[in-house]
Protein backbone atom coordinates (compact mmCIF):
# COMPACT_ATOMS: atom_id res chain seq x y z
CA UNK A 1 0.00 0.00 0.00
CA UNK A 2 1.33 3.48 -0.86
CA UNK A 3 2.21 5.88 1.93
CA UNK A 4 -0.89 6.84 3.86
CA UNK A 5 -1.31 9.07 6.89
CA UNK A 6 -3.96 7.76 9.26
CA UNK A 7 -6.81 10.20 9.87
CA UNK A 8 -6.91 9.17 13.51
CA UNK A 9 -10.36 7.61 13.83
CA UNK A 10 -11.23 6.65 17.40
CA UNK A 11 -14.96 5.94 16.99
CA UNK A 12 -17.66 5.53 14.34
CA UNK A 13 -19.24 8.94 14.87
CA UNK A 14 -19.67 11.29 11.87
CA UNK A 15 -16.71 13.51 11.08
CA UNK A 16 -17.23 17.27 11.33
CA UNK A 17 -17.75 17.73 7.58
CA UNK A 18 -20.54 15.15 7.42
CA UNK A 19 -22.76 17.42 9.50
CA UNK A 20 -23.16 19.84 6.58
CA UNK A 21 -22.60 17.40 3.70
CA UNK A 22 -24.99 14.55 4.49
CA UNK A 23 -28.28 16.32 3.73
CA UNK A 24 -26.88 17.50 0.40
CA UNK A 25 -25.92 13.94 -0.53
CA UNK A 26 -29.48 12.83 0.21
CA UNK A 27 -30.70 15.58 -2.15
CA UNK A 28 -28.53 14.09 -4.90
CA UNK A 29 -29.74 10.50 -4.42
CA UNK A 30 -32.85 8.66 -5.53
CA UNK A 31 -33.43 5.21 -4.03
CA UNK A 32 -35.14 4.08 -7.25
CA UNK A 33 -32.10 5.00 -9.35
CA UNK A 34 -29.10 4.74 -7.01
CA UNK A 35 -29.54 1.09 -6.15
CA UNK A 36 -25.95 -0.01 -5.48
CA UNK A 37 -23.53 2.53 -4.01
CA UNK A 38 -19.79 2.42 -3.41
CA UNK A 39 -18.41 4.90 -0.87
CA UNK A 40 -14.76 5.47 -1.82
CA UNK A 41 -12.82 6.86 1.10
CA UNK A 42 -15.52 5.77 3.53
CA UNK A 43 -13.33 6.31 6.59
CA UNK A 44 -15.02 4.96 9.71
CA UNK A 45 -18.19 4.17 7.75
CA UNK A 46 -20.32 6.83 9.43
CA UNK A 47 -21.82 8.25 6.22
CA UNK A 48 -22.45 4.80 4.77
CA UNK A 49 -24.10 3.77 8.06
CA UNK A 50 -26.64 6.56 7.72
CA UNK A 51 -27.38 5.69 4.11
CA UNK A 52 -27.82 2.00 4.95
CA UNK A 53 -30.21 2.92 7.75
CA UNK A 54 -32.23 4.91 5.20
CA UNK A 55 -32.53 1.82 3.00
CA UNK A 56 -29.69 2.37 0.51
CA UNK A 57 -27.46 -0.51 -0.55
CA UNK A 58 -23.95 0.73 0.28
CA UNK A 59 -20.41 -0.68 0.43
CA UNK A 60 -17.27 1.19 1.43
CA UNK A 61 -13.52 1.11 0.86
CA UNK A 62 -10.74 3.10 2.51
CA UNK A 63 -6.97 3.02 3.03
CA UNK A 64 -7.37 3.62 6.77
CA UNK A 65 -6.94 0.47 8.83
CA UNK A 66 -8.37 2.28 11.86
CA UNK A 67 -11.38 3.47 9.91
CA UNK A 68 -12.22 0.12 8.32
CA UNK A 69 -11.83 -1.69 11.64
CA UNK A 70 -14.44 0.64 13.16
CA UNK A 71 -16.74 0.41 10.11
CA UNK A 72 -16.69 -3.39 10.22
CA UNK A 73 -17.93 -3.47 13.82
CA UNK A 74 -21.47 -2.82 12.63
CA UNK A 75 -21.44 -4.17 9.06
CA UNK A 76 -18.48 -6.56 8.69
CA UNK A 77 -19.36 -7.61 5.13
CA UNK A 78 -19.72 -4.09 3.71
CA UNK A 79 -16.37 -2.41 4.35
CA UNK A 80 -12.93 -3.25 2.99
CA UNK A 81 -9.38 -1.99 3.31
CA UNK A 82 -8.15 -0.79 -0.07
CA UNK A 83 -5.55 1.63 -1.42
CA UNK A 84 -7.40 3.43 -4.21
CA UNK A 85 -4.06 4.26 -5.84
CA UNK A 86 -3.84 0.58 -6.76
CA UNK A 87 -6.72 1.16 -9.23
CA UNK A 88 -8.31 -2.10 -8.12
CA UNK A 89 -11.33 -3.06 -6.08
CA UNK A 90 -11.09 -5.59 -3.27
CA UNK A 91 -11.82 -9.07 -4.61
CA UNK A 92 -15.01 -9.20 -2.52
CA UNK A 93 -16.43 -6.32 -4.58
CA UNK A 94 -15.16 -7.22 -8.05
CA UNK A 95 -18.40 -8.91 -9.15
CA UNK A 96 -20.74 -6.18 -7.91
CA UNK A 97 -22.15 -3.74 -10.48
CA UNK A 98 -22.15 -0.34 -8.81
CA UNK A 99 -24.43 2.29 -10.34
CA UNK A 100 -23.33 5.05 -7.97
CA UNK A 101 -20.05 6.17 -6.42
CA UNK A 102 -19.87 8.61 -3.53
CA UNK A 103 -16.58 10.10 -2.40
CA UNK A 104 -16.66 12.79 0.28
CA UNK A 105 -13.67 15.06 1.04
CA UNK A 106 -11.21 12.67 -0.62
CA UNK A 107 -10.14 14.03 -4.00
CA UNK A 108 -8.33 17.03 -2.46
CA UNK A 109 -5.88 14.62 -0.77
CA UNK A 110 -4.84 12.84 -3.98
CA UNK A 111 -1.76 13.43 -6.11
CA UNK A 112 -3.63 12.44 -9.29
CA UNK A 113 -7.31 13.41 -9.38
CA UNK A 114 -7.32 12.35 -13.03
CA UNK A 115 -6.36 8.77 -12.12
CA UNK A 116 -9.00 8.75 -9.41
CA UNK A 117 -11.76 9.83 -11.81
CA UNK A 118 -10.62 7.20 -14.31
CA UNK A 119 -10.83 4.58 -11.52
CA UNK A 120 -14.39 5.67 -10.69
CA UNK A 121 -15.35 5.66 -14.37
CA UNK A 122 -14.13 2.10 -14.89
CA UNK A 123 -16.21 0.90 -11.95
CA UNK A 124 -19.36 2.58 -13.27
CA UNK A 125 -18.78 1.46 -16.86
CA UNK A 126 -19.00 -2.15 -15.71
CA UNK A 127 -22.63 -1.38 -14.91
CA UNK A 128 -23.07 0.38 -18.26
CA UNK A 129 -24.00 3.71 -16.68
CA UNK A 130 -23.96 5.46 -13.36
CA UNK A 131 -23.47 8.54 -11.24
CA UNK A 132 -20.44 9.96 -9.47
CA UNK A 133 -21.01 12.22 -6.46
CA UNK A 134 -18.00 14.11 -5.12
CA UNK A 135 -17.62 16.58 -2.30
CA UNK A 136 -14.53 18.68 -1.69
CA UNK A 137 -13.77 22.02 -0.01
CA UNK A 138 -15.15 24.89 -2.08
CA UNK A 139 -12.90 27.62 -3.50
CA UNK A 140 -14.19 30.61 -5.40
CA UNK A 141 -13.33 34.29 -5.88
CA UNK A 142 -15.44 35.69 -3.03
CA UNK A 143 -14.34 33.05 -0.52
CA UNK A 144 -10.67 33.42 -1.46
CA UNK A 145 -10.92 37.21 -1.28
CA UNK A 146 -12.57 37.01 2.14
CA UNK A 147 -9.83 34.70 3.45
CA UNK A 148 -7.17 37.07 2.15
CA UNK A 149 -8.80 40.12 3.75
CA UNK A 150 -9.08 38.25 7.08
CA UNK A 151 -5.48 37.01 6.84
CA UNK A 152 -6.65 33.38 6.82
CA UNK A 153 -4.79 32.17 3.76
CA UNK A 154 -1.88 30.57 5.62
CA UNK A 155 -4.14 28.66 8.00
CA UNK A 156 -6.47 27.52 5.20
CA UNK A 157 -3.76 26.48 2.74
CA UNK A 158 -1.45 25.15 5.46
CA UNK A 159 1.51 22.99 4.47
CA UNK A 160 1.94 21.74 8.03
CA UNK A 161 -0.83 19.11 7.97
CA UNK A 162 0.70 15.71 7.26
CA UNK A 163 -1.52 13.97 4.73
CA UNK A 164 -3.59 17.13 4.28
CA UNK A 165 -5.07 18.85 1.25
CA UNK A 166 -2.85 19.06 -1.80
CA UNK A 167 -5.45 20.02 -4.43
CA UNK A 168 -7.84 22.97 -4.24
CA UNK A 169 -10.87 22.90 -6.52
CA UNK A 170 -13.39 25.45 -7.71
CA UNK A 171 -16.74 24.63 -9.25
CA UNK A 172 -15.18 25.29 -12.66
CA UNK A 173 -12.10 23.10 -12.29
CA UNK A 174 -13.89 20.09 -10.80
CA UNK A 175 -16.64 20.33 -13.42
CA UNK A 176 -13.99 20.46 -16.17
CA UNK A 177 -12.33 17.33 -14.74
CA UNK A 178 -15.60 15.38 -14.87
CA UNK A 179 -16.54 16.57 -18.36
CA UNK A 180 -13.05 15.72 -19.62
CA UNK A 181 -13.66 12.14 -18.50
CA UNK A 182 -17.04 11.78 -20.18
CA UNK A 183 -19.41 12.73 -17.36
CA UNK A 184 -22.41 14.89 -18.21
CA UNK A 185 -25.55 16.37 -16.63
CA UNK A 186 -23.36 18.06 -14.03
CA UNK A 187 -25.12 19.22 -10.85
CA UNK A 188 -23.57 21.62 -8.31
CA UNK A 189 -24.70 22.06 -4.69
CA UNK A 190 -22.99 24.32 -2.13
CA UNK A 191 -22.54 22.82 1.35
CA UNK A 192 -22.30 24.65 4.65
CA UNK A 193 -22.14 28.35 5.51
CA UNK A 194 -23.43 31.17 3.27
CA UNK A 195 -23.69 31.08 -0.54
CA UNK A 196 -20.30 31.64 -2.22
CA UNK A 197 -18.62 31.22 1.17
CA UNK A 198 -19.52 27.52 1.25
CA UNK A 199 -17.35 25.17 3.28
CA UNK A 200 -17.62 22.43 0.66
CA UNK A 201 -19.31 21.74 -2.64
CA UNK A 202 -21.06 18.71 -4.06
CA UNK A 203 -20.71 17.96 -7.75
CA UNK A 204 -22.58 15.10 -9.40
CA UNK A 205 -22.00 13.80 -12.90
CA UNK A 206 -23.51 10.93 -14.88
CA UNK A 207 -22.21 8.55 -17.54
Amino acid sequence: MSEYFEYGYTNSEPTWSHHYIFDKIIEALDKNINKCILDIGCGNGSLAYKLIELGFNVYGIDASEQGIKLAKEKYPDRFFLQDINSKLLPKELEQINFDTIISTEVIEHLYSPQSFIEFCKRILQKNGRGSLILTTPYHGYLKNLTMALLNKMDSHFTVNWEGGHIKFFSKKTLTELLIKNGFKDIIFIGCGRLPYLWKSMLIKGSL
